[in-house]
C-alpha cells in the first residue's frame, strides 16, 4: 500500500492541474458576445476567433504528445498551465483585435502543451485503476471547463472585464505546486520509449479501432462546442445577462463532469456499448425538445440543456481509456488525438457553422448537428464491438 501513496498524490495534483487549466479554456464562451459587441465584430467573426482558440488548443496536441512521450522533462505541464492562465486572462482587456487573437493563440497553445503529457502521466502513474483515474482526471477537467464560464461571467457582470487578468494568479500558484509535487522523470524507473514520429502516426492513423474512437470523439465534441459557442449569442439576443449565460454553460459542463465520474460504474452494469449508444443517440431528441421550448418555456429548455450536457459527455473517459489501450506505447499521442485533434477538427468546422447559423437560425442548426451522432452511432458502435 505504501507504494501507492506517491501515485495517489500525483493523480490528485494532475486532477487539480487539469481542473485549473480547463477553467481558463472555458473563460471566453459566455462573454464573447459582449466582447464582440464592444469591439464591433459579428457573430461569424467571433465564432472564427473562438474556433482559432480550439484549433491551437487541440489540433497540435498529437505533436506535443509525441514530444511528451520521448522527452525526460515535465516542462509541458508546467509551461502549458502558465501560458493558459496568463494569456487567456489577458484576452478581455486586449486593446486591439489582433492583440486579442495573439493572446488567444498563446493561451490556447499552453492548453495544447498541457493535455497530452498530463494524460500520459495519468496512465503512467496508474496501477490497476486506469479507467477510474482517467474518469476522475477527465471529470476534473470538465468541471474546470464548467467553472470557467461561471468565473468569467461573474467577474464580467459584477466587476467588469478589466478585472479578469487577476484570475491568472490561480493558474500560476497551481503550476508552482505541481513543480513541487509531480515526480521528475529521473524518479521514474521505467525508461522512456524510443518513438519515431512517422511510425507512431502511421500506426495510429491506420488503426481502424482508433479511427472509430476518434470519430466518436469528434461527433460528441461537435455538440458541446457548438452549444458552448453559439448558444451565448442566442441567449444574449433574448436579453439574458452575462451571469445567466455563464451559469447555463456551467450547469451544462458541470453535469458532464459528473457523468464522466459515473460512467465507469455504469459501464460495469449495462456494458460499454450501451454507454456509447446512450451518449450518442439521446442527445438528438433532447436538442429537439430544447429547440421547441427555449422561447415559450425557458425553464424546460434550461433543464433539457443541462441533461444534454450530462448525456453528451457520458462516454468520454471510456473513449479515452479504450483508445490508449489499443496502442499503449503511444499514450500521450493518442491522448492528443482523442482529447485534442478531434476538438481541432471540430473547431475548423465551427468556422463554417457560425456563418450557417447566422444566415439561418441557431437552434435548428444545433438540431441538425445533434442528429449526426444519433445517425452514425449504429454504424460506428457496432463496428467497434463487432468482435464481442
Amino acid at each position: 500500500m505504501a507504494n501507492n501513496n506517491p501515485n495517489k498524490k500525483t493523480q490528485i495534483w494532475l486532477c487539480a492541474a487539469h481542473f485549473t487549466n480547463d477553467i481558463y479554456t472555458g473563460f471566453l464562451n459566455p462573454i464573447m458576445p459582449f466582447i464582440a459587441e464592444q469591439i464591433k465584430i459579428s457573430m461569424p467573426v467571433a465564432t472564427i476567433i473562438l474556433s482559432c482558440s480550439h484549433i491551437f488548443s487541440s489540433l497540435l496536441q498529437p505533436y506535443f504528445g509525441f514530444f511528451a512521450d520521448i522527452i525526460k522533462k515535465r516542462a509541458f505541464i508546467f509551461w502549458g498551465l502558465l501560458f493558459t492562465s496568463i494569456f487567456i486572462s489577458l484576452v478581455p482587456v486586449s486593446s486591439h483585435i489582433w492583440i486579442m487573437i495573439l493572446c488567444i493563440i498563446l493561451g490556447s497553445l499552453g492548453s495544447s502543451l498541457f493535455h497530452p503529457q498530463a494524460l500520459g502521466f495519468v496512465v503512467k502513474f496508474s496501477n490497476s485503476n486506469t479507467v477510474k483515474n482517467m474518469g476522475m482526471f477527465i471529470a476534473c477537467g470538465t468541471l474546470g471547463y464548467a467553472m470557467g464560464p461561471l468565473f468569467s461571467s461573474t467577474i464580467a457582470q459584477y466587476c467588469g472585464l478589466n478585472k479578469m487578468p487577476f484570475l491568472s494568479i490561480i493558474g500560476i500558484i497551481c503550476a508552482l505546486c505541481m513543480f513541487l509535487c509531480i515526480p521528475k522523470f529521473s524518479d521514474i524507473k521505467t525508461p522512456a520509449p524510443k518513438i519515431k514520429l512517422k511510425q507512431a502516426f502511421a500506426e495510429i492513423l491506420t488503426c481502424h479501432k482508433l479511427n472509430i474512437l476518434n470519430i466518436i470523439a469528434m461527433l460528441k465534441s461537435l455538440i458541446t462546442t457548438s452549444c458552448s459557442i453559439l448558444l451565448p449569442f442566442l441567449w444574449k439576443s433574448m436579453g439574458y445577462s452575462k451571469f445567466q449565460i455563464g451559469l447555463a454553460l456551467f450547469i451544462f459542463t458541470f453535469l458532464g463532469g459528473i457523468s464522466s465520474i459515473l460512467s465507469p460504474k455504469v459501464e460495469k452494469i449495462i456494458g460499454t456499448a450501451n454507454v456509447f449508444y446512450i451518449s450518442m443517440i439521446t442527445t438528438f431528441p433532447l436538442m429537439l425538445l430544447f429547440m421547441f421550448t427555449y422561447k415559450t418555456h425557458p425553464v424546460i429548455s434550461f433543464v433539457t440543456f443541462a441533461v444534454m450536457g450530462f448525456i453528451t459527455m457520458f462516454a468520454t473517459p471510456i473513449t479515452m481509456s479504450m483508445a490508449q489501450k489499443v496502442l499503449p506505447q503511444y499514450k500521450s499521442i493518442i491522448g492528443g488525438f482523442i482529447n485534442g485533434f478531434s476538438w481541432g477538427v471540430v473547431a475548423i468546422a465551427m468556422s463554417m457553422i457560425g456563418f450557417i447559423a447566422q444566415s439561418t437560425s441557431i437552434a435548428p442548426t444545433l438540431a441538425v448537428i445533434s442528429a449526426l451522432p444519433a445517425i452514425f452511432s449504429i454504424i460506428f458502435v457496432r463496428y467497434l464491438f463487432k468482435e464481442e
